[in-house]
């Protein structure tokens, strides 16, 4: 995420301290930048921060005595992106730990289940299969997926240009299984991988067959 310097002072303010004023913001940036900032450009930056998406809008900070309201930032949970994290590190060191103390057969129940229950919070409808892969789509799409679909000779393909953890998909084959988990459950029926990007292709591509088994 490309940043202007100064908006990126701003949020790291604002990380660093929870809430503040525009006051408060100038102050803290005359210690990180040479020459003291005006609240109007301030004020400026904090619209485009909202603008982003990556500020909430301003709370009325509540007062031990008497005077004027004092209006406060804060991030918004988008912002959080922005800032550095292992996730990957994280969910990596996980399936580590699954793997090295469970039977396989547990593991993949372990992640077959988590599949189960993103697809369930999908609230895809009970329709025709090129309806389902629309909804399909949308909410795969949201989670980083890039999804896409067409029709083929023999069905339907739905493609993901994107694996929103590559990193953990590289160290553990057991995520594509929890994506071909996924897409069923999504779908209704069970697809095949023609492609993955795991193995070096453009896209993880999944054959949905309407023909007989």
């Amino acid at each position: 995420m490309e940043i202007q310097e100064t908006r990126r002072h701003i949020l790291e303010v604002l990380k660093e301290r929870g809430e503040c004023t525009v006051d408060e913001i100038v102050e803290a940036l005359s210690v990180r930048r040479t020459g003291r900032i005006s609240t109007v450009t301030v004020r400026h930056h904090l619209e485009r921060l909202r603008a982003d998406e990556l500020v909430k809008p301003p709370q009325v900070r509540h007062r031990s005595t008497p005077g004027r309201p004092q209006y406060v930032y804060a991030l918004s949970e988008r912002a959080l992106d922005y800032f550095p994290n292992n996730y990957a590190g994280l969910a990596s060191g996980l399936l580590d730990e699954l793997k090295r103390t469970l039977p396989t057969e547990q593991v993949n129940v372990i992640l077959e289940g988590m599949a189960e229950h993103m697809a369930h919070s999908a609230n895809i409808p009970n329709a025709s299969l090129s309806v389902r892969l629309d909804y399909a789509v949308a909410f795969l799409s949201d989670r980083g997926y890039q999804a896409a679909w067409h029709r083929a000779e023999d069905g339907f393909v739905l493609e993901t240009s994107n694996c929103p953890y590559e990193q953990v998909a590289g160290c553990h084959a057991e995520m594509c299984a929890f994506d071909l988990r996924l897409m069923s459950a999504l779908l209704g029926v069970r697809p095949r991988f023609l492609s993955k990007l795991r193995d070096g292709a453009d896209s993880c591509r999944y054959l949905i067959s309407t023909e007989p088994p």
